[in-house]
Order: structure tokens, then C-alpha cells, then sequence
């Protein structure tokens, strides 16, 4: 089999020296990236709330090495048409104003309990029963809650 010969005719291309990451590149990235999670947590709570969703919550869990997201969102409705429209209204503005599709999603079978999972932020719609049965707030008291509003 021939080998290939290189000709002076053909230029070497040089070889891209590492460069290294500034320290204020990744300050900044991460600032963004904390500014992001704000509009997609504003948009969710707002979607849910324009559904009437009630006792709409983040809960903030960077810091529990635990857990398996940054954030829940969590609100609860009483009625199985209710959660639906919640978790429908939700993917719908998550994927207008934020552009992220859902990536796994369980529950609209039944609509008891719907998770949405945007792998950062995991969303969870109840019907008002199981909410009060399974206390996910409880379960994740260490970490930061924020609670929205309607403001009408």
C-alpha cells in the first residue's frame, strides 16, 4: 500500500495552541446561566398560574448534593382537567418564550401527579389530595423556597 508523501507544494497545518479559560469567563457564564433558570422558572410559574394553578412553589436545591435537579416547581389543582391543562400550558410556554422542550414526562395518563422534566428544573402538577399525601415540600425542607402569585 503507498504511502502519502508530503511535498513542500502542501502547507502543515499548525497545530491550535490550548488556550486557557479566564476566570472571569466562567463567572459570567455562570451568571447567565443563574439568569436562565429565572425566566424558565418565572415562565413555568406563570403558565401555571394563568391555569389557575394553586400554592405555586420553587424549591431551590443547588445546594443538596441529593438531589436529582436544580429546582421543583410544584402547584397543585383540583381537578383532573385542571392538572392537564396546567402541565399542557406549561409545555407550551417553556417551548414559545424559552425555546426547551420537555425531555421526559410522566403522569398525564392518570393526571394525579404529572412530572415535567426540563433535566434542570423538574416540574410537578398534583391534584390537591395527593399533594397534601406526599408532602414534597417536606421531603426537601433543607432547601430554599420561593412561592408566586397571581397578581389579579
Amino acid at each position: 500500500m503507498p504511502t502519502k508523501k508530503i511535498t513542500n507544494t502542501e502547507e502543515k497545518k499548525p497545530k491550535k495552541a490550548a488556550t486557557a479559560v479566564k476566570k472571569e469567563d466562567v463567572t459570567i457564564k455562570k451568571i447567565e446561566n443563574i439568569d436562565t433558570d429565572i425566566v424558565e422558572l418565572k415562565c413555568i410559574a406563570e403558565a401555571m398560574l394563568e391555569k389557575r394553578a394553586k400554592n405555586v412553589c420553587s424549591l431551590n436545591l443547588k445546594k443538596i448534593g441529593t438531589a436529582i435537579s436544580d429546582y421543583f416547581v410544584v402547584c397543585n389543582a383540583d381537578s383532573t382537567p385542571n392538572v392537564l391543562a396546567i402541565a399542557d400550558n406549561i409545555e407550551e410556554m417553556m417551548l414559545r418564550k424559552c425555546n426547551r422542550k420537555v425531555v421526559r414526562m410522566q403522569g398525564k395518563e392518570n393526571a394525579f401527579w404529572i412530572i415535567l422534566d426540563y433535566t434542570n428544573i423538574v416540574v410537578h402538577i398534583f391534584q390537591t389530595e395527593y399533594r397534601l399525601f406526599y408532602r414534597l415540600e417536606d421531603l426537601w425542607a433543607d432547601s430554599e423556597k420561593t412561592t408566586y402569585k397571581d397578581l389579579d
